[in-house]
């Protein structure tokens, strides 16, 4: 079996708990991936700006993936690789999600841009992500400079819908996953956190086999598709599970730092 080089991690639903909170056992599971050898990151469909406060409690030296893998920036935030949405997919993805009744939220680089500051999911992501929106009333001056747009919605089964409408409209244009069942990420084509997991092997010298990966949701599909090792939260749907080599607990039990603490004894450290 080989030995775990390198985990990278989600961060919602899978090292956080629902209210946002990094337990203090997972933070030390983590202090003792770094001790041990084992390089450790994170990559979620949140921004860059919404990962930061993890720099430092975590120790991360690696870069991270924000907007679903499809930008890698160093623990300073600074770029390492950026992506942008095709203009012409990010325009249809805004109609498409306009038909849906969607919420349009669009992420550049270092900006929130939002229409309706009333949005059931606003409040909820400011919270998220420890920023805030900036009010737009028309999304085209930003649409070249895209990285990411979400719809949200509270209507589950209609943005599933919409998910599907999305895929087959956009094809290889774009990339349309649930990041949550109230998230619909258009993120870049071409790059996921599967690409992510593969770029941070190749920085490391490693192969994807001695990657555990680790997380709970549909986004997470094409990173465990490429690591030796995938770990789907015990809150994680069936479908997430069924792709995983192991299923450790949910994230309200600690279930992050049991699956870490069972990746240690793998490579014999406690």
């Amino acid at each position: 079996m080989t030995p775990i080089s390198l985990v990278v991690s989600d961060v919602d639903g899978t090292l956080l708990t629902k209210d946002k909170t990094l337990t203090e056992r997972a933070r030390s599971a983590v202090q003792r991936l770094h001790q041990a050898g084992i390089g450790f990151t994170i990559t979620s469909s949140r921004p860059a700006i919404g990962m930061r406060f993890l720099i430092e409690p975590l120790a991360l030296w690696l870069p991270v993936g924000p907007f679903n893998g499809s930008s890698i920036v160093d623990p300073e935030m600074r770029p390492v690789e950026q992506h942008l949405i095709p203009p012409g997919a990010a325009e249809r993805s805004l109609q498409i999600l306009r038909d849906y009744g969607a919420d349009i939220w669009l992420f550049t680089t270092d900006k929130w841009l939002i229409d309706n500051p009333d949005g059931k999911y606003v409040a909820h992501e400011r919270h998220t992500i420890r920023s805030d929106p900036t009010i737009v009333t028309d999304f085209s001056p930003y649409v070249a400079s895209a990285c990411k747009i979400v719809g949200a919605s509270a209507d589950a089964a209609g943005l599933a819908a919409c998910e599907k409408a999305m895929q087959e409209a956009l094809g290889s244009a774009a990339t349309a996953v649930r990041s949550q069942t109230y998230y619909l990420d258009i993120t870049p084509p071409g790059f996921n956190k599967g690409t992510f997991v593969e770029a941070m092997a190749r920085r490391l010298d490693i192969s994807t086999d001695a990657v555990a990966t680790i997380g709970d949701m549909q986004n997470d599909l094409p990173m465990f598709r490429v690591s030796g090792t995938s770990i789907a939260m015990g809150n994680a749907a069936d479908n997430v599970k069924d792709e995983a080599t192991h299923v450790t607990g949910s994230n309200e039990q600690d279930g992050f730092a049991e699956a870490m603490e069972m990746i240690l004894k793998r490579n014999g450290v406690g």
